[in-house]
Parts: C-alpha cells; structure tokens; sequence
C-alpha cells in the first residue's frame, strides 16, 4: 500500500508529536515559519533573566533526526482544495492526501484600546527578549537618575502566565537587581492585574489564594476584579476608574488562534478553526486540527484549553486517525485526558492539581522542575537549564541580565 502524503502546518508541541508519530506509515512534510520549536511555558524565565533564550529553542531538524520527515521553513499563504495543495511564501506547492493544521496561537487583546501598541507579549523567543531588554534598561536609566522616580511593571492576566511572569519580576528585583543597585531596586513595583475574582481560575479556589499569598510575600501588588479599559504608554485605566502606573505592560491576559489560520479558508469557530468530535476539520475530509488552533471541546462543552498537553495528546490521536482512515475505518472521537495543572510562583512556591491532589510548596515547585525539564527538547538544552537553574539557586544570581536589542 502507497503511504500517504500528509503535510502539517506548525512544528509546535502538536506538529512535532503527530509528525514523529506518522514517520513510519506516511510521506510526511512540516511545514514552519521558524526553524526551531519555542519551548512556550519558560519563555517567562528568558523575559526575567532566569535563561538564555537558546536554552528554550531547539532545532526542528534535530528533533526529526532519524526520521524521514521533511522540513520546509515557510507560512502558508492559501490551500488549493480542489487540487489539494498548500502554498507557502517561499513560492513552493505541496500536495498532500491528508493535511494537519497545527499552527497555534497569538496573544488576544480582547479588542482592548492601546494593548497591540503598548503592551509586550509573550509568545515567542524575540517578545521574551524585547520584555527583558526593556526592564533592563529602564532600570539602568534608574541607577543612572537616582531621584525619586519610581518604575512600574505591570502584568495583565492572573493564568498561570501572568502568575509566573509576575512571580519571576518579583524575585528579580529581590534578589539581582537589589545587589546590583539596591536604591534602584527599591522603587520598583510589580502590579499583577486580574479582571476576575481569584488568580488562576482553572485552579481550585485553595491553590488560588495560596498562590495570591505568595505574590503579596514577594511584594507583588496583585489587583482582583479590576478589568483593564485601556493601556497607554505609563499608565493602565481600569474599568472602575483606577489608574494602574505602568512604565512596562506585559500582556498575559488570553490567546486566540492565529490569525493565518483564516488565510486558509476553513470553517472558524471563535478564533479556532471548527473540527468533528475526530478533530477532523468540519466538512472537510482529511483534514485535521491539533492544538491551539483547533476548536476541540471537552465533555463540558468548552473549548479544550490552549495548552501543551492537549496538542500532544491531540497530535497522536490524529496520527492513529490518518492510519484508521486509510484503512477504510471511521475516525473515533478524541477524549483528553488532562493530567492535572501546575504553576510556579518562586523560589520554593509552586502549586499543582492532579485531580484531586492538590500540593504546594517546595514537592510542588520541585514537580514543576522536573514536568518541564522532561519536556524539554534536546540534551544540551536540558543540560544548561539546569545549569542556570542551579546556578540561580545557589547564588540568588542571574547571568543572563542582557540588553540585546534585535538591530
């Protein structure tokens, strides 16, 4: 039997996992616009000096070695269907039998006056960098002014983003910047703002509050129920009237899916492009949807949530699917299975839930470090995360303090 041809879009979490899966029984081509996966959930270490930003990049190539995968580096720009064929900007066709769109997400800004044009996001190696930068520098002009000014940084979104990012901030002014220059130091706040009622709504209300507790210990001003109006270039306005100093807004407030993905003409639903129970595309046969971008709900009837585990559950569910459908069998329905949530709040303060497990502390914050460490691509990456890890540990250091700015 011929194998199939199957062109995936995305060499993320869902990509890489449904491209390895499919190796042996299909022709298989991913397609990226980078060649190299971001490992998302330590991005927030680079943005607060916590890693280098190579430690959290590795290699598509690399991660397809001893496979027969084929790697393109490009966008797509538009599917044929009639003819099924994807083009991508770098002028090349590819056909396929069978197409998996796996290209994630981009930060929401819920329509938000001002937050595409003063605030920072936090999706990508070149966004953490430009966070990093930014805090770096204002806090030299600090150092070098010595009055009375005070530099704010504000993180919008209360997820396990925007917890660990505020988190993070917190522990950088604490520890480094305090040794570097402890007046400076001393006239930076972090904000935390959260439009809902409690920090990490997906948590229980317990790990909430724990969590909220230990943002209050490491200094961070966490505001509740407080929904943002508008981000200027200084200062967020809240719905309520207040107003939030903000010489630095970092957006950790949602994601949507990517806008590409409307490039190619399938059926949306919300921001995701709408799939069958299967994960195949709605009306469309053998086509697929992984990850972020797909619109895959749970028994609940909710969107399932943008996340790691879901893409890689997802990638090899479809990749079983493909080989069902070959066969002549129907696709069966896609059950997540979710394993449970964690967040890490600082030295020594994470919180985790698997079902009805709930732990916090230093067990937590150790699981934390080895869940992300095990998922983390490549031998030297892991290596030098630990490195700089242990390093920071040890030392309430952090070597990556860097001003790089992309010119």
């Amino acid at each position: 039997m011929n194998k199939p041809r199957v062109v995936i879009l995305g060499a993320g979490f869902g990509g890489l996992t449904a491209a390895k899966a499919l190796a042996d029984v299909a022709h298989v081509t991913i397609v990226d616009r980078h060649n190299f996966q971001t490992f998302l959930p330590l991005l927030y270490q680079v943005a607060t000096a916590g890693l280098a930003a190579d430690h959290v990049a590795y290699p598509i190539p690399g991660a397809l070695r001893k496979t027969d995968v084929e790697f393109c580096m490009g966008s797509p720009l538009s599917v044929d269907h009639k003819n099924k064929e994807v083009k991508i900007d770098s002028s090349e066709v590819l056909k396929f039998d069978h197409l998996i769109v796996a290209l994630g997400s981009a930060t929401a800004d819920f329509g938000i006056k001002g937050v595409a044009e003063n605030a920072l996001g936090m999706k990508s190696v070149a966004e953490a960098t430009s966070i990093r930068a930014e805090v770096m520098r204002r806090f030299e002009d600090l150092c070098r002014f010595r009055d009375e000014t005070r530099l704010s940084i504000s993180v919008v979104g209360g997820g396990p983003t925007g917890v660990e990012m505020a988190g993070a901030l917190a522990e950088l002014v604490r520890g480094p910047l305090t040794s570097d220059q402890e007046s400076a130091a001393n006239h930076m706040d972090v904000y935390l703002i959260e439009a809902g009622p409690r920090l990490l709504p997906s948590f229980s209300p317990q790990l909430s509050e724990k969590a909220l507790k230990d943002l209050v210990k490491l200094g961070v001003k966490v505001l509740l129920n407080s929904a943002v109006q508008e981000v200027t270039p200084r200062k967020i306005f809240l719905r309520d009237g207040t107003v939030v100093p903000a010489e630095i807004t970092i957006w950790a407030a949602g994601v949507r899916g990517t806008p590409v993905a409307e490039s190619l003409s399938l059926p949306i639903t919300g921001t995701r492009i709408e799939v069958d129970p299967s994960l195949q595309v709605t009306n469309y046969a053998n086509y697929w949807a992984i990850g972020d971008i797909a619109g895959a709900r749970g028994s609940d009837g909710r969107f399932l949530p943008m996340v790691a585990p879901v893409a890689m559950q997802a990638g090899k569910w479809v990749a079983k699917q493909i080989s069902r459908v070959e066969s002549g069998k129907d696709p069966l329905p896609f059950v997540y299975k979710d394993k449970g949530s964690m967040a890490t709040i600082g030295r020594h303060k994470a919180v985790v839930e698997v079902k009805k497990l709930r732990l916090t502390g230093a067990i937590a914050w150790s699981a934390w470090l080895t869940l992300h460490l095990f998922y983390l691509l490549g031998g030297r990456n892991k290596v030098l995360t630990v490195a700089d890890w242990m390093w920071n540990y040890l030392t309430f250091d952090r070597g990556n303090r860097h001003i790089m700015d992309l010119q």
